[in-house]
């Protein structure tokens, strides 16, 4: 069971933040919020999302589990209008939700949870270096290396205290530095990963809204990024696999 209400900018932010990753996921309802984890169709990247009731203007709920499709809820907040509220309801073991917000009233088929895949085990893993940095300065380094490469570098020099960011094409390259205070902070461990910017697009869009998103890089290792969202409600933690450079 659910019956809450919701601003739809917050509601939004949550779906653009899922849908970065996954068209589908298992949403886990209980009486402190929203949580969900999932992992995307090529195993390369997992996505670690809560939402704490604090996000909603009332919310009243009994544990369950929503197969979401994220796809066709992108579709409905298409709709929404900045500053509207949602009204979210769904009676005990009902498979519909009532979706209203602004004169519109969606009745909304879930996803049998049957046909989503489970919950992945987030791995445990110690990365090394560990950066604060404003999601705009991250999202803006991911579009540059965009331009001339499908895959980025991102790595951390002891020696100058820096965070570097680097791609290499067939006939450009680039390198961008963020150092001293243009970094909130920095835990620096000599490290550097390449991953692939299919994924980090997506990633990027929705990091850019965060004022600091933590950013944690080992050697050939997954890369770890998360951040705040929804005035602090809510937090989620991307995990992306490197790719492994050829000799």
């Amino acid at each position: 069971m659910l019956k809450a209400a919701i601003d739809t900018d917050t509601f939004r932010e949550t779906i653009d933040v899922i849908a970065a990753l996954v068209t589908e996921c298992r949403m886990h309802v209980g009486e402190d919020g929203l949580k969900t984890r999932a992992v995307d169709t090529a195993n390369v990247a997992m996505i670690s999302l809560d939402l704490s009731q604090e996000a909603f203007s009332s919310f009243v709920a009994t544990e369950s589990e929503l197969g979401i499709d994220i796809t066709k809820m992108k579709n409905i907040i298409g709709m929404m209008g900045k500053g509207d509220v949602l009204s979210l309801e769904l009676p005990e073991d009902g498979h519909k939700m009532e979706m209203v917000f602004s004169g519109y009233q969606y009745s909304v088929t879930l996803l049998d949870v049957n046909t989503i895949r489970k919950d992945p085990q987030p791995p445990t893993i110690e990365l090394p270096a560990k950066v604060r940095i404003s999601g705009a300065a991250i999202n803006d380094g991911i579009k540059a290396a965009s331009v001339v490469s499908d895959k980025i570098a991102l790595g951390v020099d002891t020696a100058t205290g820096t965070f570097y960011m680097e791609a290499e094409g067939d006939s450009d390259h680039i390198r961008l530095e963020r150092a001293g205070d243009e970094l909130i902070s920095l835990e620096p461990a000599d490290v550097r990963s390449l991953f692939s910017l299919d994924y980090l697009r997506d990633m990027g869009k929705v990091m850019a809204r965060a004022d600091e998103v933590e950013v944690q890089i080992g050697n050939d290792h997954p890369v770890r990024v998360s951040f705040d969202f929804a005035d602090g409600h809510g937090h989620v933690d991307f995990l992306l696999a490197p790719r492994i450079e050829a000799d």
